[in-house]
């Protein structure tokens, strides 16, 4: 007869897309929470590659052709704007467990 679906192979699927949205989430928003330290060119490439605000997400290429610069030189300014973010939550769960 096939292989069958049961209903519990469907809760435990649906509940791993709630688990992957949920994290998905939390990520997104520990990026906006950082955004602001970027200078406007990197926080404009972060905005555009991740589809924060009303943007949906976009390719490195894409990103490039509308700005006008190499693909290669919006990957620098990706890497550069996440590690400067890095950094900073970093730096702030030092702080916050400092104060712990």
């Amino acid at each position: 007869m096939g292989n069958e679906i049961s209903l519990i192979d469907i809760l435990k699927s649906e509940s791993e897309d709630v688990i992957d949205m949920i994290q998905l989430s939390m990520e997104l928003e520990k990026i906006k929470e950082y955004i602001d330290i970027l200078d406007e060119r990197e926080k404009e490439v972060i905005v555009k590659r991740f589809g924060l605000g009303l943007d949906k997400e976009k390719t490195q290429r894409e990103i490039a052709k509308a700005l006008g610069i190499s693909r290669s030189y919006v990957s620098r300014i990706e890497k550069r704007a996440l590690m400067k973010m890095f950094h900073e939550f970093v730096r702030a769960e030092k702080e916050k467990k400092a104060k712990e």
